[in-house]
């Protein structure tokens, strides 16, 4: 679980986004960072039983750094109002598919898979999905999978309104050639953030994606 003073520190933050607050809260800020690290440590060594690729991985090549890139934002607050952490191999920079944690009062959830890839790792998954479309069915329609995420992210941000150049028309995996990333999300309240099950729900919302996670990175590396 996450300490309640690491959510309250959240919330404060996002009433006070400005540098001389956030100076001022420097050590709140130190300690509730440890406490969202050590949480994090705790999934991905209990997810690792799972899924061997996590292995190696450490919680502080998966964090995301709390200051805010403004340079090209009509928003100038300086920092992010929520800890994240990008899980898979390679760490948070990886181009690989995998698992994510946001923890924002509010705005929580857990979940992963691709966000908006390179065009020529989308080429591949598209053919992979293509190429074997009744194995995705399977994982997208299994019973662990919908009774945690429901369905894809299929938002008109990430969806193309055409079926991509080199699939037919009537494609019978249509609806997700188009999709530009393949996300899963599992939302979460705050009682959830501060609930000793908390662990529990992210790991079993890391175990309903891992076939999705396993069946792009395969894409990947043929």
């Amino acid at each position: 679980m996450l300490q309640p003073s690491t959510i309250q520190f959240l919330k404060n933050l996002k009433n006070n986004n400005n540098k001389p607050w956030f100076d001022a809260n420097r050590k709140k800020y130190e300690e509730a960072k440890l406490d969202f690290g050590q949480f994090i440590q705790s999934v991905i060594d209990q997810h690792a039983k799972k899924d061997a690729g996590l292995k190696e991985i450490k919680a502080k090549d998966c964090m995301f750094r709390i200051n805010r890139d403004v340079r090209f934002s009509k928003d100038k607050s300086p920092y992010k109002t929520n800890f994240g952490a990008s899980i898979n191999r390679g760490g948070k920079k990886s181009v690989s598919a995998g698992y994510y944690i946001h923890c924002e009062p509010g705005e929580a959830f857990a979940g992963g898979g691709v966000w908006i890839p390179m065009p020529p790792e989308l080429k591949k998954i598209r053919q992979e999905i293509d190429y074997n479309f009744d194995e995705f069915k399977k994982i997208v329609g299994s019973k662990k999978f919908k009774s945690v995420y429901g369905d894809l992210h299929k938002g008109d941000e990430i969806s193309l309104v055409k079926v991509p150049q080199g699939f037919e028309k009537n494609n019978p995996a249509a609806e997700f050639l188009k999709l530009k990333s393949y996300l899963a999300m599992r939302k979460f309240s705050d009682a959830d953030l501060k609930s000793k099950d908390l662990a529990k729900k992210v790991l079993e919302a890391f175990d309903a994606l891992q076939p999705l996670i396993e069946f792009i990175n395969r894409a990947f590396d043929e």
